[in-house]
């Protein structure tokens, strides 16, 4: 970040050193006879060492000065003032712009920040990385989508926008059209929306530095002719390469998340299967860094099903990577022997204690009967099912057991029940209550309390519970960046 109070503290010891020096000047002046300062007005030869060969050692110490200098006058206090007002508006705008911690958001923030220095009203903004990695972003400031619209139907190589987006070398410190209806050689097209959007003048500002390179450029519009001042000039130009840097490590940001979501949206199921009598719905969330929660529906032999969900300690590539390994192994031994939850359970746990005995894993496994509305179900150590229905909206009683790869051996008994047609079983991770920001036993009754709340419209249809306690339960979104924690959720309705 610009150093501010450091670029203050350098302005004003320049000007005392000026102020001082003037002072001890006309000091000089007046107590020097006009020939001694001719004298030392007149040609040395060069200094080594900072003593001057010419001139002899004296142990002679002079008087100091009688005549102290006076304050600094008007003129410098006033080029002092506004160098400390200049440089604390761009350190306040820089650290309202560092505050941001979302591309959207520092787009917005960039962008009205640049408008107060320039003094422009409305404003546009293309995120547009010269290398081609990252995400293409256009943003308006003033400007609804239709006049945005319009703008982008002028030709790129008739605007300063798009001179400065293309790079071309004229176009390094900003662009001033400040009179663009009197341009002669203006685009017919660009006249035609400059006249319909009324903006008379603009001034345009690449978004680059040396280490991040082009990501794009910024243009501020004026409703009559005008354009900003050298200084105003000066501090955006400042500001635009503190925000390139700052966009720069968000666009890398979320280049991460992205390929971290990815990563793990393929490591789960790519469809959820139809079996007749149910139908699934599940939706997930990957934390910023990535981790280890995990769902699963495969269909079973005789239209069986088997529905698993799982929490594997940590987050980071190693959780996902071990989330991948022990639904691929669940997997195959629900194939082997899912009407046994427990034996399904038992053999994980075995597995896990073999092959990763540093890594602890929460888990349920569901095997459901669709035809005879039956489900029996295992858990270790994980969060019980709700049951939401016309009559009842209650937790699963399931058995106190450890997690996974906690005990030397892990066994629990099953637990049974029978959905009532038209119920819903939600099964989900200890994300979801853990993202509320509430102790556990309130997130537990703050998820009853979401589940109970669906409308009885939205019931039947699985999907639409789902969204409803997410909304419900995490208003501001799944998408926060301050939690770490995964979010699953997978619900079956039986019809």
């Amino acid at each position: 970040m610009l150093d501010i109070g450091l670029l203050v503290r350098v302005h004003v010891d320049a000007l005392i050193v000026a102020q001082n020096h003037m002072g001890v000047c006309d000091a000089i002046r007046r107590i020097t006879p006009v020939g001694k300062l001719a004298a030392m007005s007149a040609p040395h030869l060069p200094k080594v060492a900072g003593i001057d060969p010419e001139v002899p050692v004296s142990t002679h110490h002079p008087a100091p000065l009688t005549e102290v200098p006076g304050p600094p006058g008007p003129f410098i206090q006033d080029r002092l003032a506004g160098w400390v007002s200049d440089l604390t508006t761009l350190h306040e705008l820089t650290e309202r712009l560092a505050g941001t911690n979302t591309l959207d958001g520092a787009l917005n923030e960039l962008l009205q920040a640049g408008a107060a220095l320039v003094g422009a009203r409305r404003g546009l903004l293309v995120l547009e990385p010269a290398s081609g990695e990252g995400p293409s972003v256009t943003l308006g400031l003033g400007l609804s989508h239709a006049e945005l619209g319009h703008i982008e139907t002028v030709p790129r190589a008739a605007t300063a926008l798009g001179r400065v987006l293309d790079g071309l070398p004229d176009t390094a410190d900003g662009v001033t059209s400040p009179d663009l209806l009197g341009e002669q050689d203006l685009d017919p097209r660009h006249r035609e929306v400059a006249v319909r959007l009324g903006y008379a003048a603009s001034y345009a500002l690449p978004l680059a530095s040396e280490a991040a390179g082009r990501l794009g450029a910024a243009v501020w519009l004026y409703d009559e002719p005008a354009e900003p001042a050298q200084k105003q000039r000066h501090l955006a130009g400042l500001y635009a390469r503190y925000a390139t840097e700052h966009l720069a490590r968000l666009i890398e940001l979320e280049r991460a998340r992205a390929d971290v979501a990815a990563v793990a949206e393929e490591l789960l199921p790519s469809r959820l299967p139809r079996i007749p009598g149910v139908q699934l719905a599940a939706r997930h969330r990957t934390g910023p860094r990535g981790g280890g929660d995990w769902y699963d529906a495969l269909p079973l032999p005789d239209r069986t099903l088997g529905l698993a969900v799982g929490s594997v300690g940590g987050s980071g590539p190693s959780a996902m990577a071990a989330m991948g390994r022990l639904r691929a192994s669940l997997r195959a031994y629900a194939v082997m022997e899912g009407e046994d939850p427990v034996a399904v359970l038992s053999d994980l746990e075995l597995l896990l204690r073999l092959t990763e005995p540093a890594r602890t894993t929460t888990a349920l496994f569901a095997y459901c009967e669709p035809a005879a509305r039956k489900v029996v179900l295992a858990g270790a150590g994980h969060t019980p099912p709700l049951v939401l229905g016309e009559r009842r909206c209650e937790f699963v009683e399931t058995t106190l057991s450890a997690p996974l790869g906690m005990l030397a051996c892990w066994e629990a008994p099953s637990v049974e029940f029978s959905p009532a047609p038209g119920e819903t079983v939600l099964l989900y991770t200890d994300g979801l209550l853990r993202r509320t920001g509430d102790a556990m036993d309130r997130a537990f009754a703050r998820l009853h309390s979401a589940a109970a709340s669906v409308p009885k419209s939205d019931r039947h249809d699985p999907a639409a519970v789902a969204d409803h306690v997410l909304r419900t339960m995490l208003p501001d979104g799944l998408d926060r960046s301050d939690s770490a924690e995964d979010v699953v959720i997978l619900a079956a309705h039986f019809d």
